[in-house]
């Protein structure tokens, strides 16, 4: 018997879940030892994904914050030394905010640990387990479903 969608969504939301609970549970760590707010947390990464100095208003646009408390969670992330501000070269008015060394490093040290933990789960599934979900892992990875989708998300 064909396995229906509604079937296959249950047990990959389950996985996936799992999945990111455990590499996310290992990856607060740092980020608890700051005692970041989620909201800072979620500036950090969104700063550390761009990569280049950002105005605070279109970070609290991405973050669905007001442009007073996207400032408020740049203030204390600059206080932590994860975050700088400055101001913008073209239009002095504007704030740019960008991560410090403390901040890039802080980003890759979540982003490794996640690596880690799910480096492990491969490890720890057995071999069997391991070479089907490989099979067919690769096989979706080389269609063309995940494509399809990924280009609708990056349509206006």
């Amino acid at each position: 018997m064909a396995t229906k969608p509604d079937d296959l969504y249950v047990a990959l939301q389950d996985f996936v879940m799992r999945l990111m609970n455990l590499a996310e549970s290992d990856g607060m760590d740092a980020l608890v030892e700051l005692d970041l707010s989620f909201s800072q947390a979620r500036t950090l990464f969104l700063l550390a994904k761009w990569g280049e100095p950002t105005p605070i208003h279109k970070v609290a646009k991405a973050l669905g914050l007001s442009d007073a408390a996207a400032g408020r969670n740049v203030d204390q992330l600059v206080k932590l030394d994860v975050v700088e501000r400055r101001e913008s070269g073209e239009d002095r008015r504007v704030k740019l905010v960008s991560l410090t060394p403390i901040g890039e490093k802080l980003s890759l040290q979540h982003i490794e640990s996640k690596r880690t933990s799910i480096k492990a789960f491969a490890a720890d599934l057995p071999e069997e387990q391991r070479d089907h979900l490989y099979r067919a892992l690769t096989d979706i990875l080389a269609g063309e479903t995940l494509r399809r989708h990924t280009h609708q998300e990056k349509c206006p």
